[in-house]
């Protein structure tokens, strides 16, 4: 039985995509499915993973996009359609490692949480490469969310998580730009009393392809939710 999907967006990630289905096979022991979701049928990413079908221990699913293209939409899709308990959101480049997955599954059942978030910020958690700003704003973001909101993690914006489908069920996804979600749902868990939780994480820029990160494009729907969380329990 699947007791994870782990939803990863793919646009063009045909350089990384069988080191990423290796790298699950080799790391992740929880009963785990990959669900790629991408947007068109010329994605760079569909022929080496059509090539690699049948052929690794965890298993995965080549998954249309159904709400139009972009990576929110790549994962509004597997947030919803998935089935298992818990779902986890991850990227193709491994600047996230798998293995982290476990760590993930194992807090959400000890903790009964709804969302158990990567940290790169709390104890034990590093960041390497990627553009400073960018790491600035997140972390400082981070602080300042856990020490005067009291949210309980020091870093919602990290895409990097885990949530309980019964939240997923149960919480409306207002975000229309990208990676933006991860924080809408951690600071919603969190405002509505859910229990959130976080384990540690070491992040490392891509080696291969291109980022779809937007930062100045995005930046004012983070603050949108970086505001919210102040609203309280």
């Amino acid at each position: 039985m699947i007791e994870v999907t782990i939803v990863i967006p793919v646009y063009n990630e045909g350089d990384n995509i069988r080191n990423t289905l290796a790298e699950i096979d080799a790391k992740v022991r929880a009963a785990a499915e990959t669900w790629l979701v991408y947007d068109s049928e010329n994605d760079t990413t569909l022929p080496p993973a059509r090539d690699a079908e049948g052929k690794t221990r965890v298993p995965f699913r080549l998954v249309r996009n159904k709400y139009g293209r972009g990576a929110l939409n790549a994962i509004k899709t597997g947030l919803e359609d998935a089935k298992s308990e818990f779902v986890a959101v991850t990227m193709a480049d491994l600047c996230d490692p798998p293995e982290v997955i476990d760590d993930m599954v194992a807090a959400a059942r000890r903790e009964r949480a709804d969302v158990v978030c990567a940290s790169r910020y709390m104890k034990g958690g590093r960041q390497y490469g990627g553009p400073k700003f960018k790491g600035f704003l997140s972390r400082t973001a981070g602080l300042l969310l856990c020490r005067f909101a009291r949210l309980p993690t020091h870093d919602p914006t990290n895409s990097f998580k885990l949530y309980r489908k019964s939240f997923l069920e149960r919480t409306e996804i207002e975000s229309d730009g990208g990676f933006e979600l991860g924080i809408e749902l951690v600071v919603k868990a969190h405002v509505s009393g859910g229990r959130v939780v976080e384990v540690p994480t070491t992040w490392r820029d891509r080696v291969a392809g291109k980022s779809n990160f937007k930062l100045w494009k995005w930046l004012p729907k983070y603050l949108r939710w970086f505001f919210y969380a102040f609203r309280g329990r």
